[in-house]
């Protein structure tokens, strides 16, 4: 090839990523309008757009590869973007990037005509998007309740229409002293990095504010004796992430605090309280529960690809191995612990224990109850496991179909935003680290056999059951919002 020739390939690849990064970067604020003025949540093939880098956004279009086979074009979707500013449209979660392929595939219709037939169950008016956000109360602020409050101040001002309002901790000697502390804990992470805004103390008052969202700190010792209301809040969402209780008894202490209406268990709940793997059985969610669980998050990693396993091939049995990072109820060095073996040191061990993600599993999928067992080992990481299922089906398959029934499942089925799926042979669990997914399908280490089958699945312990957690407080307080396309 001629110097001159090699400079033109050059170049045309140049210009072709400065055009895509130039779209990318005018789609940013409309997204933004979009997302803060009118409630759309908008993806991009399941992936959300807000917040989003230029990056993310050209990424974005390149995964359409792995769903449709080919790169969809960014000026179809930035066109349809720009349309989408100009209709007056219902709070909704729309995937722009399945709108906009599936317009590429309609060559009959214009654009006009294709967004008014497919956007027509929200194309109005919205009275009720004016009204007051729903009022949500942290109860703890350790490691999951930090990345929350993360994930709700992201939301504020969204279709969400939840409002972080407090965060209760246990009293100290010195509040000012401690809150300087919280405030410190929420802007740097070890694992999920510095968080991208702004957190200032107003001492006097304790209280937080982050990215303008106004969070009142109380100090309590009993989850009763604080009065909500004289702090405005009311009808409250209470999500308890400390762990201390865990039955009817204790986080009915929470109901008799004035301003608070329900209660949300971040950890799996004893006695008759709901557990809810939000996707699989959060249709048992009714308007009467005023306690409920959100499970683990092994159990949210997991039971959603085992229900669609199962739904599909049959599962007949199987164990569950969990490979989890250690947590911070283990020891950093050799010390007295009251479980088996978790007394030893977590950097430098793997440490077996049980786990009752088993029985869980059959909580939220009653068909496959006493046909799983399970174990767990801990490991030296901080963030990010992995559950490793082998299975017995009650039909023959074999590597390839379970791989491209689980690829379709990630990314156009109900289950999305539970089921992540990668395809990489380079893998490994820091890349999943702030994954929104509740599990992630390894597909390269797929092992199928007739009618055995080994599955991997990573799963972010923190930030991955932090969304699901998330998604379900939407469901229990009545934010739910149409889908477009809508989901099978």
């Amino acid at each position: 090839m001629e110097t001159s020739d090699v400079r033109d390939v050059i170049d045309s690849h140049l210009d072709i990523w400065n055009e895509k990064i130039t779209l990318a970067e005018q789609m940013i604020p409309i997204l933004g309008r979009l997302y803060r003025q009118r409630g759309l949540v908008l993806r991009m093939f399941g992936r959300k757009m807000v917040p989003a880098t230029t990056i993310d956004i050209v990424k974005g279009h390149r995964l359409a590869r792995l769903i449709v086979g080919n790169e969809l074009d960014i000026k179809v979707s930035f066109e349809m973007l720009q349309k989408l500013v100009e209709l007056k449209l219902c709070p909704a979660r729309l995937d722009l990037g399945k709108l906009a392929q599936e317009y590429v595939v309609d060559h009959e219709t214009n654009m006009d005509a294709f967004l008014n037939d497919r956007l027509a169950t929200i194309l109005q008016d919205c009275d009720d998007y004016s009204a007051e956000p729903k009022d949500v109360v942290l109860y703890g602020f350790g490691r999951i309740g930090r990345i929350l409050t993360r994930l709700l101040v992201d939301r504020a001002g969204s279709g969400e229409k939840m409002r972080l309002r407090a965060v209760v901790v246990r009293a100290k000697g010195d509040e000012v002293a401690d809150l300087l502390k919280r405030a410190s804990l929420l802007r740097r992470d070890s694992v999920h990095g510095a968080f991208e805004g702004s957190v200032s103390v107003d001492r006097e008052n304790r209280v937080l504010v982050v990215n303008g969202n106004y969070i009142q700190f109380i100090y309590a010792s009993s989850p009763s004796e604080v009065d909500y209301t004289q702090y405005g809040i009311n009808d409250a969402l209470v999500v308890d992430n400390t762990g201390v209780w865990k039955d009817e008894a204790g986080l009915g202490q929470h109901l008799q605090a004035k301003g608070v209406s329900r209660v949300l268990l971040t950890a799996p709940a004893k006695g008759e309280i709901k557990n809810i793997v939000y996707g699989v059985n959060d249709h048992e969610v009714t308007a009467d529960d005023k306690i409920l669980s959100a499970a683990s998050c092994t159990t949210n990693a997991i039971v959603p690809v085992l229900k669609v396993v199962n739904d599909k091939y049959g599962i007949k049995s199987g164990h569950v191995e969990t490979i989890h990072s250690y947590t911070n109820d283990q020891n950093l060095i050799d010390n007295y612990h009251p479980k088996h073996r978790r007394g030893r040191s977590a950097p430098l061990n793997m440490v077996l224990t049980s786990t009752g993600a088993a029985k869980a599993i059959a909580k939220a999928v009653p068909e496959l109850a006493g046909k799983l067992t399970g174990n767990a080992i801990r490991v030296p990481t901080p963030n990010v496991s992995m559950v490793v299922t082998n299975l017995n089906l009650g039909k023959k398959t074999t590597r390839d179909e379970m791989n491209e029934f689980l690829r379709d499942v990630s990314y156009n089925s109900r289950y999305q935003d539970q089921i992540g799926s990668t395809w990489s042979t380079e893998v490994v669990s820091s890349d999943l680290v702030g994954s929104n997914a509740a599990g992630v399908v390894d597909g390269e280490a797929t092992i199928v056999e007739g009618d055995r089958a080994v599955l991997y699945i990573w799963y972010d312990n923190e930030a991955g059951y932090s969304h699901q957690v998330v998604r379900l407080m939407q469901q229990y307080v009545g934010l739910d919002y149409p889908e477009i396309p809508a989901r099978t």
